[in-house]
């Protein structure tokens, strides 16, 4: 699950309620619920966060760029969960698996190759970016705003992936069984899924 030693439930009513929620929408309670239950308070200002970056912001490319940001920081469990809103709302899962692998080869609009390919370097090399890298995406249409949501998304993805691998949290047992196994494999950039729930 995680290297840390994770609140159990039954001893602070809001970590009990986090739990709950999980098991609500989820079925189980989810790795990462349990390691940020070591801080609510922290959880809660990444949940706004996360939203505010949404907020505005095209879905699917925000995933797009979230999956780049994954793939480019080796984050098994953000690929997994951000690949699957890619297949579940807006690809099948072969595009997916494409996207996980060359997203150049998977048919995208070169718009959306060029926003990828930022959102990766953003996540990966964010020193190495370029006034010619913020021009590539112009020419392809992005405002100046729609650029810095990109960069937002990259960004806020590098903490959260951050985070859940530096504390060894696994990516739930749960998308062995919710992921084809094609594009489970190619959404596993880095570490291992769970091998049962808990």
């Amino acid at each position: 699950m995680s290297y840390l030693r994770t609140p159990l439930e039954g001893v602070d009513e809001e970590i009990d309620r986090l739990y709950a929620a999980d098991r609500e929408t989820l079925g189980d309670v989810a790795n990462y619920t349990r390691v940020f239950a070591l801080r609510p308070d922290v959880y809660a200002a990444w949940q706004r966060l996360s939203a505010s970056v949404k907020e505005g912001m095209d879905l699917r490319r925000y995933e797009l760029a979230t999956l780049a940001a994954a793939r480019r920081l080796r984050s098994s469990y953000c690929g997994l969960a951000h690949g699957g809103v890619l297949r579940d709302r807006f690809y099948d899962a072969g595009t997916v698996e494409r996207l996980a692998t060359d997203h150049r080869e998977a048919g995208l609009d070169p718009a959306d190759v060029a926003v990828m390919d930022f959102a990766g370097k953003v996540a990966g090399d964010a020193p190495s970016i370029t006034e010619e890298d913020v021009a590539e995406l112009r020419r392809h249409g992005l405002a100046d705003e729609e650029v810095f949501q990109v960069v937002l998304a990259a960004a806020a993805r590098c903490f959260f992936s951050t985070v859940l691998d530096a504390v060894g949290a696994e990516p739930d047992a749960r998308f062995r069984a919710s992921v084809e196994p094609s594009l489970r494999a190619a959404l596993t950039f880095g570490r291992d899924i769970a091998a049962a729930a808990d």
